[in-house]
């Protein structure tokens, strides 16, 4: 921790600078809370830009339960990207029967950030480039950075029902 932000390392093994802003908000599971609730050992979810390893922060969540709850997943489910390894081809969960990839319309706002949430919570590792709310109502987070997954699908309440 320092005046300006915090360093983490990620569930993948990579160390991250969060720099805050002076817009960034906190949040301790989903209520309000100050960059104080931010401690050595929590999980948190940042939510914000992108510059090599250093994201300047919008928002920032420490994880339920100190990633015991169910918002959570042990580092055990992620799997870091390695150059040139062959990906893990595998579905898990429920994935729409109706769904194409590029169906859906974009979302942005408080509906695409809720909705990654809920799927980095599951899929901690990668990063997000755009969330589609699909003709069903659901949500398909488009998940890069990783070898596995790539898409992940969130229902409307933004739980994770599946992934591929």
């Amino acid at each position: 921790m320092s005046t300006s932000g915090f360093t983490l390392t990620t569930s993948a093994g990579q160390k991250v600078t969060v720099n805050e802003a002076s817009t960034t908000t906190y949040q301790n599971g989903t209520s309000s809370t100050s960059a104080s609730a931010i401690t050595t050992g929590k999980s948190v979810l940042v939510l914000g830009t992108t510059n090599g390893t250093t994201i300047t922060a919008t928002q920032v969540t420490v994880q339920p339960n100190d990633g015991g709850g169910s918002a959570a997943s042990s580092a055990a489910g992620v799997v870091p990207f390695q150059r040139g390894a062959p990906s893990t081809a595998k579905r898990v969960g429920q994935i729409p029967a109706n769904y194409t990839e590029g169906s859906g319309t974009i979302v942005s706002g408080t509906t695409a950030n809720k909705a990654t949430e809920a799927a980095l919570a599951a899929y901690p590792g990668g990063v997000v480039d755009r969330v589609v709310q699909l003709s069903n109502g659901e949500y398909e987070v488009h998940y890069i950075g990783v070898n596995w997954p790539h898409h992940i699908f969130v229902s409307q309440d933004f739980k994770v029902l599946g992934a591929f």
